[in-house]
């Protein structure tokens, strides 16, 4: 019975939980004891909640049973989650896949958190990440690496590394991301996932541990599209705790996909966007493929196909690896030893603040030397002002080629999910980010789904990129191409797993 539920999507388990074929309870001790048995392989959970996960089942339970009316019940009543570790969560502890916050437990709820439990959502347990969520492949986390359940020599991609892995080989229906340069659509590519970066603003970021605050935005990711649309639309919305929140109505994205594709059967109208510049230096011909047979799937149902200039996407890595450090090193100062999190065992205020902070991995420490370098005296016009007004430029770009395009298509990543240890390189490690990047510095939605496989059978991601505040119009559009190339869609095979 277990694998009748944990292959199930979250639309589906809420309709089994809500019509009585499964308990709440049934559904949760069946994701709990497959996370338990193959995270052992995986290590895609820092830490599993169990009582609490049931505690809030048995909740469940207890209202259907005694009569509540279905109204009452929220759109994830019933569906298991797992939480992104550094998104905070009472209960739990908060690492951020760091030493340094080993320990740290949480003592209120992230925004997002309180929504999905709000709508009867059941928190399994925190995901593994990169440290502070800098990398992307997962082997920065201070817990060790998560490893691709589609090959377990292989990376699951970075930040989001255990929320790829986890909804990939179905330890949880649906998971929560956050994406400072990729760190939701990188991995999902990587795992064949559906994973969605909203327009910046969309969902709040009050609860979650900042790396860099003009580029965070916390997303769903998910085995599909629909389930990704329902995740958003249950996450979003205004939050006065967040000063970058914005006010706007909630949408639902399910309805659109039924008042559009499904009743059509045609994206008619729709100009998909296709730029030069947002593409890689020598691709696996599979991957090629790949975007080849995007691009005549939405020609056959109706689009038409526009080519669109981005001519400084080509400095966007640079900007970004100026930006995101800079916001670190200010967001990061504040692990000092002193308030919270590791402190050192020392004399004098000067060694407190040393040792403490040696619990930070070399990427961080990196990435805040990098940072407090561009904003020092002397470098901050030449470096820092000189990305935000490239930043700009970039963001124009997109504003332009919006004016002959509904969304931009490309590939999510420039090549399939490698070897743990294959870039040890760090500027070798940045350009896996090369297509993901432009989207945080721009604020634009942006999404990544399963668009085929290379010859090793590892799966290629797709990338819909929207106008702000277009994610109906990308759900819409992906879930087209989703049922087209459902029939050649697999899933990991487990068998080698303990």
């Amino acid at each position: 019975m277990s694998e009748n539920i944990t292959n199930k999507s979250a639309i589906e388990l809420n309709k089994s939980f809500m019509s009585g074929e499964f308990t709440a309870e049934e559904i949760t001790k069946a994701f709990l004891e497959r996370a338990t048995r193959l995270n052992k392989d995986l290590n895609a959970f820092i830490s599993l909640c169990p009582e609490l996960a049931l505690q809030k089942a048995k909740l469940l339970d207890q209202r259907l049973a005694r009569g509540d009316d279905h109204k009452n019940f929220g759109k994830l009543a019933g569906v298991p989650i797992g939480v992104k570790d550094l998104i905070n969560m009472i209960g739990t502890e908060t690492t951020a896949g760091s030493n340094i916050l080993k320990g740290h437990k949480s003592v209120y709820n992230a925004t997002i958190v309180n929504k999905v439990i709000n709508a009867g959502a059941i928190p399994l347990g925190k995901l593994n990440l990169d440290e502070f969520a800098m990398g992307s492949s997962n082997e920065t986390s201070a817990f060790g690496p998560c490893k691709n359940p589609w090959d377990l020599s292989r990376v699951p991609g970075g930040s989001s590394g255990g929320s790829s892995a986890a909804v990939s080989a179905e330890l949880v229906p649906l998971a929560f991301g956050t994406d400072t340069g990729g760190s939701i659509r990188q991995p999902a590519a990587y795992c064949g996932i559906t994973g969605m970066k909203p327009t910046y603003g969309k969902v709040s970021r009050y609860g979650i541990i900042a790396f860099a605050s003009s580029l965070d935005q916390a997303g769903p990711m998910t085995k599909d599209v629909k389930d990704n649309a329902l995740l958003l639309e249950v996450m979003s919305g205004y939050d006065a705790k967040d000063s970058t929140s914005i006010n706007t109505p909630t949408e639902n994205y399910l309805d659109y996909i039924k008042d559009n594709f499904e009743k059509t059967g045609s994206l008619k109208g729709l100009k998909v966007g296709i730029s030069d510049d947002l593409s890689a230096d020598k691709l696996d011909q599979k991957m090629r493929s790949a975007l080849d047979n995007a691009i005549k799937t939405y020609l056959d149902l109706g689009a038409e196909i526009v080519k669109v200039k981005l001519p400084h996407i080509k400095a966007s890595l640079a900007c970004y690896y100026i930006i995101a450090p800079a916001e670190a090193s200010s967001n990061l100062s504040r692990y000092d030893g002193v308030r919270f999190g590791h402190r050192a065992e020392t004399q004098d205020l000067e060694s407190l603040y040393k040792e403490s902070r040696t619990q930070f991995g070399k990427e961080v420490q990196r990435r805040i030397m990098l940072g407090t370098y561009v904003l020092s005296s002397g470098y901050y016009d030449a470096y820092y002002k000189k990305a935000q007004e490239v930043r700009r430029l970039i963001f124009n770009d997109f504003s332009k080629a919006f004016k002959e395009c509904d969304l931009i298509l490309s590939l999510t990543t420039p090549s399939t999910a490698f070897k743990f240890g294959a870039k040890s390189d760090p500027l070798e490690m940045y350009l896996s980010d090369v297509l993901t990047v432009p989207v945080n510095l721009a604020g634009l939605p942006s999404m990544s789904l399963n668009g085929g496989y290379d010859k090793e059978g590892m799966p290629i991601g797709l990338q819909l990129v929207g106008k702000a505040l277009g994610e109906k119009v990308l759900y819409n559009t992906a879930y087209a191409l989703e049922q087209s190339l459902i029939k050649e869609l697999k899933k990991p095979s487990l068998a080698s797993f303990a």
